[in-house]
């Protein structure tokens, strides 16, 4: 039988998300094995085989995003006139602390962001620069760019 998985590296710090797939004649045994071994790095979800190629653009390659926001949000921290420590740690917290806070709470995403953003405020007036830089788009695409990449992988 086999059982295809997806991990991402944040399982080495016991935070990893996985994705499992049922194989050629894997049985529901197989799959509650192969889930209860990646659920001692993380959380473990259960797609189908044609779904890896999207797990692998979305969970897969998705640290090396969080890695890119969290590289230019100290650097923007630095170029405000913060020492580089301070921003590492305010930066480094501050993902910690909101990806905390959305796995707790039964809010969306979108709500969350909403709370915190007042209107005319400074977190409006960041969003702006965000979505005038394309933000959004830029992580749609980056999604769409690693998941074709993993199909195309996937037929050579």
């Amino acid at each position: 039988a086999v059982v295809r998985a997806m991990p991402n590296t944040p399982a080495v710090v016991r935070a990893g998300a996985a994705a499992i797939a049922p194989g050629s004649s894997a049985s529901e045994a197989d799959l509650d094995w192969a889930s209860s071994v990646l659920e001692a790095v993380g959380v473990v979800v259960r797609v189908s085989e044609d779904k890896l190629d999207a797990v692998t653009g979305l969970s897969g390659s998705g640290p090396a995003y969080v890695f890119v926001m969290a590289e230019s949000m100290i650097e923007a921290g630095v170029l405000v006139g913060l020492p580089r420590d301070v921003a590492e740690v305010l930066a480094v917290q501050t993902l910690l602390g909101s990806a905390s806070l959305l796995e707790s709470s039964d809010e969306a995403a979108a709500s969350l962001r909403a709370q915190v953003t007042s209107p005319g405020g400074t977190t409006a007036a960041g969003l702006r620069a965000l979505e005038s830089g394309g933000f959004r788009s830029a992580v749609l695409d980056a999604v769409a760019a690693a998941t074709d990449r993993s199909r195309q992988l996937g037929q050579d």
